[in-house]
């Protein structure tokens, strides 16, 4: 956990970019991402400089070769060490003037993270404000891989506005739900193709740490976990360069983190060979069917991005591979062409394991769409036979713009420190959900409808045109109004209220 003094650095630091006219906070841990990268460099080289002083053999691999650059500053001078002794203005101008283009310039150290530097820009505007995030900056103690991944994210968090293309951060705690749901193995391979901040392969990959503890001792699965376990896709250069730096920052030396339209026919589709994809790609939008890939295309005609990202989810997977996705409930119920095609593909050619419906407030301040996550495996074979729905009204935050936390710190989160009491269960539904999961396929069984999970078998489904909108199925228990805690009754009236507007209850219906 990071320190309130750090915390409060991180504050100030942010109060002065802003302060320095640097208003987007993207760009403003765009600027922070190059000096960890350059802090990164310097720390590469002095381990080159020890290893060579122990063998008594010259340094391998100079990062900061002998010698000036054109300009006639010394590379020397520009590593983070010499750089944070310097006074201000001398500092702003080798930055600028010396280190950037070097960034730039960089075939690196062969990493992910030397290629997104090739479009790096100085924007920082002023000595002080450089001097000040170097000097924060230079206090994070790098060998602590908690501390640095928690500073990294807390900045993250910063990122409060949507971008473009319906792009938004997942909440922490719901990628570690659906992480917990899928349990990553050391033998996975891993793709997020809209990967963003690259949140769900960093949750994988702490989810690896926690779960197997050997995994970085045996050579061959620590080099699997540091090169080809993890792969991100985006088409944000922004993006990716803070999707890269949060991989390194949380202990992954070089994921496979690149520039890529997934939907676009520009890239050839990489079929089959990810064996595990965990994804919240972007809702709501639309392509031109001649910029799309063909091979999408012929799985579903559609122009919608939430239903191609699921088509190239299904051409991405092994056989064998299954997903964790968030999509918006419109995919589960929406009447096109398209939608039934796409739904009947996926409960009878393949494994539909799962549809856990998220509370409408789980995307706020970014998005108020009701969402859910779906769960399938890949077979090219069937396999359906029960789908397990679970309903969550709760995820342990308010569901207004604030998400403010209803809980102590220890009962948040899918495996909360302190077991929660019923009251508790009522403020975070996570830890019940995955203990549900566990149980799908014997005690869930039994759950009638009007419970919080129940199962539906595929017969069922089908006869209701693949709609797999958790109210079709679920049953309303009869119940008097005035046994209902009243800020329970306010909160499933609210829900309703969501239900109705997004359509996935018939007012009409509901009246008779």
């Amino acid at each position: 956990m990071l320190t309130g003094e750090l915390r409060s650095q991180v504050d100030k630091v942010w109060d002065s970019f802003w302060s320095g006219g640097i208003a987007n906070p993207l760009e403003v841990l765009e600027q922070i991402t190059y000096l960890l990268f350059l802090r990164r460099l310097d720390e590469l080289q002095t381990l080159e400089e020890n290893k060579s002083a122990r063998l008594g053999k010259p340094v391998e691999r100079k990062i900061f070769p002998d010698g000036s650059d054109t300009r006639g500053c010394a590379y020397e001078s520009m590593r983070w060490s010499r750089l944070k002794n310097t006074a201000p203005q001398e500092m702003f101008s080798v930055v600028s003037d010396h280190v950037f283009p070097f960034m730039r310039e960089l075939g690196g150290d062969g990493s992910t993270y030397s290629k997104q530097m090739e479009g790096a820009r100085f924007t920082i505007p002023t000595p002080a404000l450089l001097a000040k995030v170097v000097d924060l900056l230079d206090q994070i103690p790098m060998q602590d891989r908690d501390t640095k991944g928690d500073l990294y994210e807390y900045m993250l968090g910063k990122i409060a506005s949507a971008g473009q293309n319906g792009q938004f951060r997942t909440p922490r705690h719901i990628i570690n739900l659906m992480v917990a749901l899928t349990a990553p193995t050391p033998k996975d391979t891993i793709c997020d193709p809209a990967s963003g901040t690259c949140g769900f392969l960093v949750g994988a990959g702490e989810y690896l740490r926690e779960h197997n503890p050997e995994l970085l001792v045996d050579a061959a699965t620590s080099k699997h976990f540091n090169n080809s376990m993890f792969h991100g896709y985006d088409f944000d250069n922004t993006m990716l360069r803070i999707g890269s730096m949060n991989m390194l920052l949380h202990g992954v030396e070089n994921p496979v983190i690149t520039y890529r339209d997934s939907l676009s026919q520009d890239y050839a589709i990489e079929e089959e060979k990810y064996s595990l994809i965990l994804a919240n790609p972007p809702f709501a939008g639309s392509l031109d069917y001649d910029g799309t890939a063909r091979d999408l295309l012929a799985v579903v005609k559609t122009k919608k991005t939430e239903l191609l990202f699921l088509a190239l989810f299904l051409k991405l997977l092994k056989p064998g591979g299954r997903a964790a996705v968030i999509v918006p409930d419109g995919v589960l119920f929406g009447s096109s062409k398209a939608h039934k095609d796409l739904r009947k593909m996926i409960v009878e050619d393949q494994k539909l394991d799962a549809v856990i419906s998220l509370p409408a407030g789980a995307f706020k301040p970014y998005a108020g769409v009701s969402t859910a996550i779906l769960i399938f495996t890949k077979t090219n074979s069937g396999g359906t036979d029960n789908v397990w729905f679970y309903d969550i009204l709760s995820d342990g935050w308010s569901l207004n713009d604030q998400r403010q936390p209803l809980l102590d710190s220890d009962k948040l989160g899918v495996m909360p420190i302190t077991a929660l009491n019923a009251d508790e269960h009522e403020k975070n539904n996570l830890p019940d959900v995955l203990a549900r999961w566990l149980q799908r396929d014997g005690s869930e069984k039994k759950n009638e409808r009007t419970a919080q999970s129940f199962v539906v078998p595929k017969s069922e489904l089908a006869v209701n045109g693949y709609d797999l909108s958790l109210n079709r199925y679920k049953q309303l228990m009869h119940v008097h109004v005035e046994h209902i805690p009243p800020k329970q009754l306010i909160a499933d009236l609210k829900k309703l209220e969501d239900e109705i507007q997004a359509g996935l209850v018939d007012l009409e219906e509901l009246l008779k």
